[in-house]
């Protein structure tokens, strides 16, 4: 292992066959599932989005039924400001990391540039618009594009909601460590919602957002166990994702309101 890219398109066509194949399953529908690799650096949060856009996912009945209640469901309107020629997107949603990037990377990929916006977080909900225009200059002036842009902002900030128990692997890099890590979490009758993969040097950093087969929430005992099964082997950190309670309690706490406003100062972000 050298931990080099891989550049042997014999190797990686074949790597891109055997992925699809995991991801159909029993299904001969070639859509059921695709694999692209890219080349060079990229920023891995954004290429999420770029794919999941790719492949529509906001045309869904939705993208985590579990979540999608009326409490959590984000709030999304599209007006349009005729004294300025903008369209205005407002969003009202709970507040979480990574809100606006998720929602101007969005933007971003649909080629509309962001002109203005102004941000505000009142724990837990966060309110936020945007100025937008096309990238030739038009705004959204028929209901087909407005419904488009909202399905797509609102599949943007719903995919990176992580529900769930968060169980953090740290362990020393070595080459099957994931593949072993997730046959333990199926053995176990463990469904992954979310994952995060990374490696700082030679230790691996996995985080695991997970809930029983049945979406439930996970019985202490399996944690127990899987202690004790890969206990010895990694260091296993387990952690309850707050609930919006525990948030409005920090917000009582003394949290401020907070907010701010920014103009054309994105290109520079995104690029």
């Amino acid at each position: 292992m050298t931990c080099q890219e891989v550049q042997d398109p014999t190797r990686l066509s074949l790597m891109e066959e055997q992925l699809k194949n995991i991801l159909r399953g029993c299904e001969d529908d070639e859509k059921a599932g695709y694999t692209s690799f890219s080349v060079g650096f990229t920023h891995i949060d954004r290429r999420l989005h770029q794919m999941l856009f790719a492949d529509r996912d906001y045309e869904s009945s939705g993208v985590n039924k579990e979540i999608s209640s009326p409490s959590f469901k984000p709030k999304i309107t599209i007006d349009r400001c005729e004294e300025k020629g903008y369209s205005v997107v407002t969003v009202r949603c709970k507040d979480r990391a990574k809100l606006m990037f998720d929602i101007v990377c969005t933007l971003t990929d649909m080629q509309y540039v962001v002109f203005h916006a102004t941000i505000s977080s009142d724990t837990p909900y966060a309110s936020q618009e945007y100025y937008i225009r096309h990238m030739d200059g038009c705004t959204l002036d028929t209901e087909g594009e407005k419904e488009r842009v909202i399905k797509c902002i609102d599949a943007a900030i719903q995919r990176r909601v992580s529900e769930g128990l968060r169980l953090e692997l740290h362990a020393k890099d070595r080459v099957g460590l994931l593949s072993e890590v997730t046959r333990v979490l199926r053995e176990n009758g463990l469904s992954v919602s979310r994952a995060g993969v990374s490696t700082v040097g030679e230790e691996a950093v996995n985080v695991f957002f997970v809930r029983d087969a049945s979406g439930n929430p996970v019985d202490t005992k399996i944690i127990e166990t899987l202690r004790k099964e890969i206990g010895h082997t990694m260091m296993v950190n387990v952690k309850k994702v707050p609930t919006s309670s525990s948030k409005a309690a920090e917000s009582a706490s003394g949290w401020a309101k907070t907010s701010f406003f920014f103009g054309n100062l994105l290109e520079k972000f995104l690029t």
